[in-house]
């Protein structure tokens, strides 16, 4: 019996805890937004998903097989940096720009250091995982237009937040 492609195994392994992910997500959002949360740049983020939906498809249908050990190793420390970010915004953390007006800003974890460290570990992933299988190309590619999607994101969640920076807490 032949055993799988590795490459193969590392997005199945990434697309299924971006689907894990997306659960967290909405229960989050959901939880959010009877607080009297409130949605802001609603029209960026189906941009974000097919972004990243192209993204693993084009991985899984263009990885050679062989996986860089030392790509993926750094792949795994984003991912380490990923999960500090999630456990530090708990239930708070949202795929979408969901925000509570009262509620103070999240400054433990990355966020005593970096105002956006989920986006820096998603800037620098999407890049590392397509080198990691040997796809420099895609790593140009949808990294620039993560970047991209990133900018405009960050604009309208440094928006959204501008009022609360002052709010004592978190």
């Amino acid at each position: 019996m032949d055993l799988p492609d590795p490459a193969r195994i590392v997005i199945l392994l990434v697309a299924a805890q971006r689907l894990a992910e997306l659960a967290v997500a909405r229960r989050n959002t959901a939880r959010l937004m009877a607080e009297g949360a409130v949605e802001h740049g609603r029209e960026h983020y189906p941009v974000i998903v097919a972004l990243h939906a192209a993204w693993l498809t084009a991985l899984a249908l263009q990885a050679p097989g062989p996986v860089g050990a030392w790509w993926l190793a750094l792949f795994l420390m984003l991912q380490a940096g990923r999960v500090w970010v999630l456990a530090s915004l708990g239930r708070h953390w949202t795929t979408r720009i969901v925000t509570v007006p009262t509620a103070p800003l999240v400054r433990r974890g990355p966020y005593r250091w970096i105002r956006h460290p989920n986006y820096l570990v998603v800037a620098l992933e999407i890049p590392v995982l397509a080198l990691a299988l040997g796809l420099p190309w895609m790593a140009l590619g949808f990294g620039a237009a993560n970047a991209a999607v990133l900018a405009w994101r960050i604009r309208i969640e440094d928006r959204a937040l501008a009022g609360r920076r002052g709010i004592a807490g978190g």
